[in-house]
C-alpha cells in the first residue's frame, strides 16, 4: 500500500485526532473512547491514569495499532493506523512497537533466550543474529546468566524483563506496558522502575497504563482520562 496518510509534521510517535472508539454490546453502545486529541513526543515517557473503566486499555490497543478508531485518526510512527490492512498491520507492530502485558505471556515451553528470540525470528533475522540479539537484550535487562531458563524458572520480576527484552527486540519505535508492575512486589517493581528508566535515558519512547501512583511520579508526564476523555495532562516535575 502507498504511504499515502501520513503525518507531514513533527517528531511525534503518536498523534491522535479527534479519536472516537465505541462498541456495541446488545442493543448498548459503550463509548469507551470519546473525542481524544492527543501527541506522544519521541523519547517521552508518558503515563495514561485514571478509574477502571475509564478507557485505558482501550486507547492504549489504538496507540499500540491493535484496534483502529470508528472515527478520527491515530497516526503511529507518521501511518495512519486505519490504513493498514490485517497482513499490514501485524508487520507494522512487529517493526515499531514493543507491547509489554502484565501477565508476560511468554512461551512456557521455550527458554529466556528463545522467547526473546521470537519476534526476530518473526521479523525474518537470521539464527546466530538473533541469537546473539537476543542475549545482548537479556544482558541488557540483567538477566544474562539466565538466558537457559523457562519462564517457570524464573520469578515475576525475571519474567516481566524477558517480556521486556522481547519487546526491544525489533528496535520498536515505542514500548507500550499494560500495568506493569501491577504483579510485582514492592521490591521487585522498584528495580523494574530502574530499568524503565535507564530504557527512557536510553532514548526508547515509553506509554504506560498503570494504576500504580509510583509509575506514574516516575513518567515525565502524567495523561489521566475519566469517562474515555482527556481529563489532565500534566508534566512531573524533574527529579
Amino acid at each position: 500500500m502507498a504511504d499515502t496518510l501520513r503525518l507531514p509534521e513533527g517528531d511525534h510517535v503518536i498523534q491522535c485526532q479527534q479519536v472516537v472508539r465505541s462498541y456495541t454490546m446488545g442493543d448498548a453502545t459503550v463509548n469507551a473512547v470519546r473525542g481524544i486529541d492527543l501527541t506522544i513526543a519521541r523519547g517521552e515517557f508518558a503515563a495514561i491514569t485514571g478509574p477502571s473503566g475509564c478507557g485505558k486499555s482501550t486507547l492504549l490497543h489504538l496507540l499500540g495499532a491493535v484496534d483502529v478508531p470508528s472515527t478520527g485518526r491515530v497516526f503511529v510512527n507518521g501511518r495512519d493506523t486505519a490504513t493498514l490492512n490485517d497482513a499490514e498491520a501485524t508487520a507494522f507492530r512487529l517493526r515499531h512497537i514493543g507491547f509489554v502485558f502484565q501477565r508476560f505471556y511468554l512461551m512456557p515451553t521455550l527458554s529466556a533466550l528463545e522467547n526473546v528470540e521470537l519476534p526476530l525470528a518473526e521479523a525474518g533475522m537470521a539464527k546466530a543474529a538473533r541469537r546473539a540479539r537476543a542475549a545482548e537484550l537479556l544482558g541488557y535487562v540483567g538477566l544474562g546468566d539466565r538466558r537457559s531458563h523457562r519462564p517457570t524458572q524464573l520469578s515475576g520480576g525475571e519474567q516481566q524483563r524477558v517480556a521486556i527484552a522481547r519487546a526491544l527486540a525489533n528496535e520498536p519505535a515505542m514500548l507500550l506496558a499494560d500495568e506493569p508492575t501491577g504483579e510485582l512486589d514492592a521490591a521487585t517493581g522498584e528495580r523494574l522502575l530502574q530499568l524503565f528508566g535507564q530504557l527512557h535515558r536510553d532514548g526508547t519512547t515509553l506509554v504506560f497504563v498503570t494504576h500504580d501512583t509510583v509509575v506514574a511520579n516516575t513518567a515525565q508526564r502524567v495523561i489521566r482520562l475519566l469517562d474515555g476523555r482527556v481529563a489532565s495532562d500534566t508534566r512531573n516535575s524533574p527529579a
